[in-house]
């Protein structure tokens, strides 16, 4: 049985917790719980006695370890999917340990938590502290589990500290938009770019709803007409590594594409006769940006000529062999070319192997579905300024381009961020009725329902919806010939045999 000790002016409890050995009965912090009297030691020593005899009893050095020693021990023991192990490594250093880190395990109390969620709040996102929150959860749980602790404080307790009224974790709404709205950004983000793959890339994730790693590692060699097979993705580290990995969740698939959609990525990759990336030595469909953004990747020479009503040849000429033209005819299109911000080279060298999310989301997507470019410091937030001329308008480029403007883009679907195009195919299925097992096969969703396992997708389900996205795409694609003839993407306006339907 436990016993009373008398220590100076109070009294201490002592108890038997193994053959010879009779610990001090210890707060969560770790020191030495002082009573007034004998009877109340006692009391408490044989409490402590009693959870020993049920297994109850927990060592309190063993909580003593600190949240920071315990949580570095608990990262380098995980095994999981590299972008896993960097989200983890991220909560941790940089929002769990900067709170918890000098704390000892069994110190750490549920109003700790509370008030670091509710610091957190005031800072961050809804949706960002509770996934913090949750890998608190999930260190501290496997704690329980090890025996260093005895119970989780950062258990959420249900109904508890809730205001009543709408739920504090709904988030904003996805915005998406519709096949128009699809194309139309497409073809602004080309505009920018200068290229064909930006293009192409929109209309593939608008039309497949393949993730960004997904696209952006998509190899040529699981490009086939009418299919296109996700077997790898690209991951984009903090380091700014891409590492080649497997899909999320491990959704390897065959995503079924129409006709059309398979020329166009079919022939993008005709165009651009892509090689071996040096990063990893794979062939891809599509390219990065230039490292160099300082040209005028937003205008052609094909702009020019056109802006100073002249042939291709003779707007050539003019760089190359000013001497065989006119006078008027060459200072008519040196003005095209200042009024555009043409500059000769392009993107100034290379494309980069593969996008970047930041930098594509920034500078193309972003601007292409507000109309606004983001503040960058000595700049702020400012709208893309174009040549009125032709319709849909040329991005202006160099010194005093938001001066020589004559229109912006007005927004399309603002607030919108690439993934959204993810959240728009999805949408578009359920428009078109397409069944939720063919939309969870194409999407990489894993349902995991009795019903499910009775449900399959047939050849007819198939057909039906690339059919369906058929008359999505030439409705479209009608629509923007109501605007405006002529699609605006640099090398690709007017093949109609590749992009199909008159393109």
């Amino acid at each position: 049985m436990g016993y009373a000790e008398k220590r100076g002016n109070y009294w201490r409890a002592r108890y038997k917790s193994a053959p010879g050995k009779y610990p001090t009965l210890q707060d969560a912090n770790g020191a030495v719980v002082k009573f007034a009297t004998k009877r109340e030691a006692k009391k408490a020593a044989d409490a402590e006695e009693r959870k020993v005899e049920r297994g109850e009893w927990r060592d309190p050095a063993l909580g003593q370890v600190t949240f920071g020693e315990y949580a570095r021990r608990w990262y380098s023991e995980q095994d999981l999917a590299v972008s896993t192990m960097q989200n983890y490594r991220h909560h941790i250093e940089e929002h769990l340990l900067p709170e918890f880190e000098e704390k000892t395990l069994a110190s750490v109390r549920r109003q700790d938590v509370e008030a670091w969620e509710k610091k957190e709040n005031a800072a961050y996102t809804f949706e960002s502290v509770r996934t913090w929150r949750a890998t608190l959860h999930l260190i501290l749980e496997d704690a329980v589990d090890e025996g260093l602790i005895a119970s989780n404080p950062a258990t959420k307790r249900r109904g508890r500290g809730k205001r009543a009224g709408r739920s504090r974790s709904r988030g904003p709404e996805k915005v998406i938009t519709d096949a128009l709205g699809a194309l139309l950004i497409a073809e602004r983000a080309s505009l920018l770019s200068g290229r064909d793959d930006e293009f192409v890339g929109c209309i593939t994730k608008t039309y497949t709803g393949v993730r960004w790693g997904e696209m952006v590692g998509l190899e040529t060699e699981f490009v086939r007409p009418e299919v296109i097979r996700v077997e790898w993705q690209l991951y984009e580290l903090d380091t700014g590594e891409l590492v080649r990995c497997p899909p999320k969740d491990d959704s390897y698939r065959d995503v079924d594409v129409p006709g059309w959609l398979s020329n166009l990525v079919l022939g993008l990759v005709a165009q651009n006769r892509p090689r071996p990336c040096p990063c990893h030595g794979r062939t891809y469909v599509f390219r990065g940006q230039g490292a160099a953004r300082s040209g005028n990747p937003g205008v052609k020479l094909t702009d020019v000529a056109r802006r100073a009503d002249v042939s291709l040849g003779t707007a050539s000429n003019v760089l190359n062999h000013p001497e065989r033209v006119a006078e008027d005819t060459r200072i008519r299109v040196e003005l095209a070319m200042s009024e555009l911000g043409y500059m000769r080279g392009g993107q100034g060298g290379e494309p980069a192997a593969h996008w970047r999310r930041n930098g594509f989301a920034t500078w193309l997507f972003t601007p292409a579905v507000s109309g606004w470019y983001p503040p960058k410091a000595p700049q702020e937030a400012r709208p893309v300024p174009l040549l009125a001329d032709p319709w849909p308008g040329v991005p202006a480029r160099g010194r005093n381009s938001q001066g020589r403007a004559e229109a912006c883009w007005v927004p399309i679907a603002k607030g919108m961020s690439p993934h959204g195009l993810r959240h728009t195919d999805k949408t578009l299925m359920e428009e078109l009725g397409t069944e939720k097992v063919l939309m969870d096969e194409r999407m990489g969703h894993r349902d995991g329902s009795v019903s499910a396992r009775y449900s399959h997708v047939t050849s007819s389900m198939r057909r039906r919806l690339l059919a369906g996205l058929t008359e999505l795409w030439e409705a479209a694609l009608e629509a923007r010939r109501a605007m405006c003839p002529g699609l605006r993407s640099p090398s690709w306006t007017g093949c109609s045999g590749r992009a199909g339907n008159g393109r």
